[in-house]
């Protein structure tokens, strides 16, 4: 009895085996032809893209232009702030921020009452000195008449003679003193030393001020001067008289043209840098003093490098990338970028990618690494139009 249920359990089993063997083909079989299905679908859904000649580029070694970038605060490059040259009470403040002035216009008086005094007391100390040195001339005179017929010894002329030279010294020092007291009564006066627009006002009339105090600051904004700040080795690449393109805030895309008019002969402090002057006409006066531009200095042009137009290049999430087609495929290549040339809208290329291999020179829409991919020959007729930028290729026909 066992071993006939033993020999069941065995066909048993066999059989069953069996079945599983049957349902794991058939199983096979159809995941074999899911496959094949999902292939043929995959295949399907993308197309061969179909590029024009046009629409391809690729690396070439060309010298770039450099451009050395500056900025800073535009200056005016002559100013001035007019300081008092007396002490005392401001009687007249005649300008006011904004407006213009001429040279020698007359912008403050102060008031005279002190000066004025000064100047009579100035003015009789000298009358009484050169009447000092008229009466002691006369004796002198004198004195010389006495000598010469023995009526008085030599050392009493001498004392005479003496107290000439003492009293003309008192009449020079008086002068002095006098012209000191007119020239501060003719500063009480202020005048414009160039002409220009008021930037600042410092004082109001009625304010007691002392010697050196500032009055008035006159800008005259017909030429302005930026000071940039320049790394010490681009310096020998930079000459006076070379152009400078300026944006300046405030004014949207116009750009200004100034001129390289100074370099400083020495570094700044602390730095490895020199400063640069760039100079600026401003005859309009449509740029103020203390605003903010930013610039570019086009220096020599660099050796050949390996380059791409601009527009081939892609930027996404930071890092720069080109679309390259190899073995009829599209494939995308992260680079690095060097240095870039605006005019020629180029930039440099310092990774290496694969020799030969076609680079998208134009911006396509909704592209797929490992697409299939189709170069038209120039002058060959297609059914599928050429892929247009900024749109997706085209599947060849």
């Amino acid at each position: 009895m066992p071993i006939r249920l033993t020999r069941r359990r065995g066909i048993v089993a066999l059989a069953v085996l069996a079945a599983a063997g049957i349902l794991g083909g058939a199983v096979a079989v159809r995941v074999a032809g899911k496959a094949e299905d999902a292939e043929a679908l995959r295949a399907k859904a993308a197309p061969t893209l179909e590029f024009a000649a046009a629409d391809l580029t690729g690396v070439e070694a060309r010298p770039l232009a450099r451009w050395l970038p500056v900025s800073g605060a535009l200056q005016p490059v002559r100013q001035a702030v007019v300081k008092a040259r007396v002490s005392g009470e401001v009687r007249e403040v005649d300008v006011r921020e904004g407006e213009s002035v001429r040279a020698a216009q007359v912008i403050a008086r102060f008031d005279t009452a002190d000066l004025d005094a000064r100047v009579a007391e100035r003015l009789g100390a000298f009358e009484a000195a050169k009447a000092q040195f008229a009466l002691a001339e006369k004796t002198r005179a004198m004195n010389l008449r006495l000598l010469n017929e023995k009526f008085i010894s030599q050392n009493a002329f001498d004392g005479s003679d003496s107290s000439v030279s003492v009293a003309q010294g008192t009449v020079k020092s008086a002068e002095a003193q006098l012209r000191l007291a007119q020239n501060a009564r003719r500063e009480a006066t202020v005048t414009a030393p160039l002409a220009g627009i008021v930037a600042k006002r410092h004082v109001q009339p009625g304010e007691k001020v002392a010697l050196d105090a500032p009055l008035v600051t006159i800008v005259d904004l017909r030429d302005l001067e930026l000071a940039a700040i320049v790394p010490t080795v681009d310096v020998p690449e930079l000459k006076v008289g070379m152009p400078v393109e300026l944006a300046v805030d405030g004014y949207g895309e116009r750009r200004f043209t100034g001129r390289i008019e100074r370099i400083n002969p020495a570094t700044e402090p602390g730095t490895r840098s020199i400063l640069v002057f760039v100079g600026l006409a401003n005859a309009d006066a449509s740029l103020k003093s203390g605003m903010s531009a930013t610039g570019r200095i086009r220096i020599a042009s660099s050796g050949p490098v390996p380059s791409l137009p601009a527009e081939a290049v892609r930027t996404d999430a930071g890092q720069n990338y080109v679309w390259t087609i190899e073995n009829g495929k599209l494939a995308r290549r992260l680079v690095v970028v060097g240095r870039r040339d605006e005019e020629a809208g180029r930039v440099e290329i310092t990774t290496p990618l694969p020799a030969g291999a076609p680079v998208l020179a134009a911006r396509f829409d909704k592209l797929k690494e490992g697409a299939p991919v189709l170069v038209k020959a120039p002058g060959a007729s297609s059914n599928a139009a050429s892929p247009a930028p900024a749109a997706a290729g085209k599947p060849a026909g």
